[in-house]
């Protein structure tokens, strides 16, 4: 029996330095006490182990992952930017005035972002194109048409196919299941 609680005390102490290492994936769920003695009862976030077959997919892998934390955030600027200025389109009366809002929001969104987008690569301007999509839940290419009117949107997409891109580009979370997984691992949600 001391033989087992000498194990069982081990065990613990092991587990609270690891819970000191990784402390934003486990939490305390309750305490036991038993004759005095009081034990931890964790619980650990879902973990994944995916092997890769080579070290060139780890080091794709690892690509995406630091893509996804770069393009994120602008993905998700661009959804909370498009539903704000759907908002304040709606309030607008004349479709004159829609379209003066829309040519301002535009220049102020260039003259921030602009620089930021340029120095993209291309693979993070292809993701970026995807979350987007997966943010607003429209295609860059319906957003284009539907501000932009048709020849702008012509026009983007040629600018778009020249880097082997596609603005009409779609996010489907099970076919792009590790970036999905990258998000939600990496709470960026």
């Amino acid at each position: 029996m001391k033989k087992f609680l000498l194990a069982l005390i081990v065990l613990i102490s092991a587990t609270d330095l690891m819970a000191q290492s990784a402390k934003d994936s486990i939490k305390i769920v309750r305490r036991v006490v038993m004759d005095g003695d009081t034990f931890y009862v964790y619980e650990f976030d879902e973990y994944i182990h995916k092997e890769f077959l080579s070290k060139e997919e780890l080091e794709e892998y690892e690509k995406l992952v630091k893509r996804v934390k770069k393009v994120l955030p602008y993905a998700k600027l661009a959804a909370f930017r498009l539903q704000m200025m759907e908002d304040n389109l709606n309030q607008l009366k004349t479709k004159r005035a829609k379209r003066k809002y829309i040519k301002e929001t535009e220049e102020a969104i260039k003259k921030e972002f602009m620089g930021q987008l340029k120095n993209l690569y291309v693979e993070e301007g292809k993701l970026l194109l995807k979350l987007i999509h997966r943010e607003t839940g429209n295609t860059t290419y319906e957003i284009l048409k539907k501000y932009r009117g048709s020849a702008s949107t012509f026009y983007w997409g040629l600018l778009a196919s020249y880097y082997d891109a596609d603005i009409e580009v779609t996010y489907d979370p099970i076919k792009d299941y590790q970036i999905e997984y990258i998000i939600k691992s990496a709470k960026l949600e």
